[in-house]
């Protein structure tokens, strides 16, 4: 019996499927490949639903169209049909992701769907290079920069804290008082995925790898203390963790990146990105 086209919810039967479609392009869809390879389909285990779009069998060998929702809204692939029913699947809802982000061309058609009801955003980002590189960096690494250690949350802390403000906009202890965000920061130093150069209590450059799949990992909030910029700090600290990822890790390391953001881009193609693809941002 066919189907009529519509978003259905995957679950672990779809997940052969859904890796293979993931495959495809593993640095645009490592944020939504972390989560699936650690957890599987099952929304719960997921923290989020993964969508995807079809129009014939009920379970197809290929998915046509896919979509994460959770703490951000995800679409990954899909032609317009295709995003026109993840449109009408999150608007079934209160909203209640924080932000829109993906390829920008799925990301700009979906808001383009979702503006009338979900509008006005906050901040539309349409033009964020994708970076990528798979080989150790063109600078050298600074030797400084290293893993942040459970106990030294409490110093690590208001760095990201002010790289959260500086680059979202909005302060990430709002609601809760912090304790959400001080969690997550807590479990990235615990896995290892944070870094930073301390000079006495302070920190001078901090990153993150906010998701790591089996192939990639997704470079994130790079920060230079404002007293210390201009001197290569970011670079060089920045090679720092392609230097893990790549060698360390054995991953591809990507990250994204405003591309208004001038002195950035020119920093990350000094270390050996490349330009893989473009990435937009909707921020509510």
């Amino acid at each position: 019996m066919l189907r009529l086209a519509g978003a259905r919810l995957l679950d672990d039967r779809d997940y052969p499927a859904v890796r293979a479609a993931l495959a495809t392009d593993p640095v645009a869809s490592c944020m939504v490949s972390a989560r699936v390879e650690v957890a599987g389909l099952d929304p719960w285990r997921l923290g989020g639903e993964l969508w995807a779009a079809e129009s014939r069998t009920p379970r197809p060998v290929r998915v046509q169209g896919l979509c994460f929702s959770g703490p951000n809204l995800i679409p990954l692939r899909g032609n317009i049909s295709a995003i026109r029913s993840f449109a009408d699947r999150a608007l079934r809802r209160q909203r209640a992701c924080s932000s829109l982000v993906g390829p920008a061309e799925q990301v700009m058609a979906l808001w383009d769907e979702l503006v009338t009801e979900w509008g006005p955003a906050r901040e539309v980002r349409g033009d964020q290079p994708l970076l990528a590189i798979d080989a150790l960096p063109s600078v050298a690494p600074d030797p400084l920069v290293r893993q942040v250690r459970p106990d030294e949350i409490n110093r690590y802390l208001p760095a990201a804290i002010a790289m959260f403000i500086e680059e979202v906009g909005v302060d990430p202890r709002a609601g809760d008082g912090g304790v959400s965000y001080r969690a997550r920061v807590a479990e990235l130093i615990a896995g290892g995925r944070a870094f930073a150069r301390f000079e006495g209590d302070r920190v001078v450059f901090k990153a993150e790898i906010g998701a790591l799949s089996t192939t990639v990992g997704q470079i994130q909030g790079v920060w230079v203390h404002p007293d210390r910029r201009g001197h290569g700090l970011g670079t060089a600290g920045t090679a720092a963790v392609v230097t893990r990822l790549v060698r360390g890790m054995g991953r591809t390391a990507s990250l994204y990146v405003n591309s208004f953001n001038a002195p950035a881009l020119a920093s990350y193609r000094k270390i050996g990105f490349d330009q893989v693809g473009q990435y937009a941002t909707v921020l509510f």
